[in-house]
């Protein structure tokens, strides 16, 4: 691949008989639900949910690559590379990306994560085609040109400003790094003024063209759509840009490794003179792939997951201590986070952890109740449709499901899973989690005397 793109090369005989593999992964009642996958030859993958009885489609394109990818040199480098390829191809201006799909009504954006980066468009199912086309030409024929490179770091500049404006936010990327340190997971997805400033176009195409290769890369679709169809026109798209080169290439497989986190009673305290006090509370959680998840999930939701929640009625309903306060898990492909945030006053965080921690060391010694955990599963399967009811996150699942687990599971087993998770499962979880001494993030404006106190927290 050059900086125009993935170089083209001539068809071999190999190449001109190999042939797609297509499966049914999940049989959807009446053709609604059916989720298939299609692998072409050179790696590319393509998933598709049919759901007939909407006028829209949501296509997207995830790629095999995230924050946690970067050396300490190239921090901010996926993030960098998600603006870029907006910026212009051979066959389109940055504006004529943006205004092909204004034009029709469309959606269009990108994410990037620790682990994976995601495109997508949304549009009317009757412009699918267009969608495919831009998204497709963006992902295999970037310019990357040294003035974009240059433009957009102005941008990315001033997100790591407005990011640094809200220490809600800010301060779950102190949490990252109270946990994971100097490490790619503890350092923040949209790097740093020192290592955006240091970044060069030649580096950043170097690392576009090591990490966009098709067999990194999965394509998913969900709406109004014809799967064939959906796959005959990626095809012709990666094909006239010369991106499947190798028919004999596979996709790489998803994410494994052994990372063990044993991060124990740390605090990171940042002053800052904010009006509230911002804090995380927490400690290693489970990875992925971990089957105890769904026990987890629970237990999630049973402590910070909503109104009925342990943490909101202790910490908000009975005392006013916090407007917002929640438990959350973060899941990787080798460990995990589970934490607690908060928001309160200055002279009030002393009293907001020490409940916290309470509720927590409660729970890790007796439990949850049995009507907590019924209550808890209950509201897990019904926001778990909910979030499903358009074709964004229909995309979103399909998608990432692909490339994180290499499966696709279908709502009727996972509401299925969730319901199966009995109450023994879920105290073991909280003996196992939340009975781990905890670390702490706190962003605010501190005394010296209230810090010494914070340390203490957690000890």
């Amino acid at each position: 691949m050059t900086s125009r793109g993935f170089k083209a090369t001539a068809r071999t005989s190999s190449e001109a008989r190999a042939v797609a593999r297509t499966q049914t992964l999940i049989k959807g009642t009446n053709g609604i639900g059916t989720v298939r996958r299609t692998t072409l030859p050179g790696g590319l993958r393509i998933v598709t949910e049919t759901l007939p009885s909407v006028r829209s489609a949501t296509f997207g394109i995830w790629a095999h690559v995230g924050s946690r990818d970067e050396t300490r040199s190239l921090g901010g480098a996926t993030h960098y590379l998600e603006h870029l390829l907006f910026k212009g191809t051979a066959r389109r201006s940055a504006l004529d990306i943006s205004a092909a799909l204004d034009a029709v009504g469309g959606e269009m954006n990108a994410f990037t994560a620790k682990e994976y980066t995601c495109y997508y468009a949304r549009v009317l199912d009757t412009d699918l085609p267009l969608a495919i086309d831009v998204v497709c030409d963006m992902l295999t024929g970037s310019l990357i040109r040294e003035e974009d490179v240059d433009v957009e770091r102005g941008a990315i500049l001033e997100e790591i400003a407005m990011t640094e404006d809200d220490p809600g936010d800010c301060v779950h990327d102190l949490f990252a790094h109270t946990m994971f340190g100097d490490s790619p997971l503890g350092r923040p997805v949209l790097g740093t003024v020192d290592t955006v400033n240091a970044l060069t176009a030649d580096r950043i195409r170097r690392f576009y063209k090591k990490h966009y290769d098709p067999t990194h890369l999965v394509v998913a679709c969900a709406g109004n759509i014809d799967h064939n169809k959906v796959v005959r026109q990626v095809r012709a798209a990666f094909e006239k840009a010369g991106a499947l080169k190798d028919p004999e290439a596979v996709p790489v497989a998803p994410r494994d490794g052994r990372r063990v986190l044993r991060t124990a009673g740390r605090v990171e305290l940042q002053s800052r003179k904010t009006e509230q006090a911002h804090v995380v509370l927490g400690m290693p959680g489970l990875a992925r792939t971990d089957e105890r998840r769904w026990a987890l999930g629970v237990l999630n939701t049973a402590l910070g997951g909503g109104m009925s929640s342990r943490l909101f009625q202790e910490v908000r309903e009975k005392r006013g201590l916090a407007y917002s306060v929640y438990s959350y898990t973060s899941g990787f492909a080798d460990c995990g986070l589970f934490g607690v945030y908060a928001g309160c006053r200055p002279s009030q965080v002393h009293d907001v952890l020490r409940i916290c921690r309470d509720e927590l060391d409660h729970v890790a010694e007796n439990g949850l109740s049995d009507e907590e955990i019924g209550r808890a599963i209950g509201q897990l399967r019904g926001s778990t449709v909910l979030g499903l009811e358009d074709t964004g996150a229909l995309m979103n699942r399909i998608g990432k499901s692909e490339l994180c687990w290499g499966e696709q599971i279908s709502v009727d087993d996972m509401l299925a899973r969730m319901a199966s998770v009995t109450p023994d499962e879920v105290r073991e979880v909280a003996r196992d989690i939340l009975g781990q001494r905890p670390s702490l993030s706190v962003i605010g404006p501190l005394k010296d005397k209230q810090a010494a106190g914070l340390h203490a927290a957690v000890s």
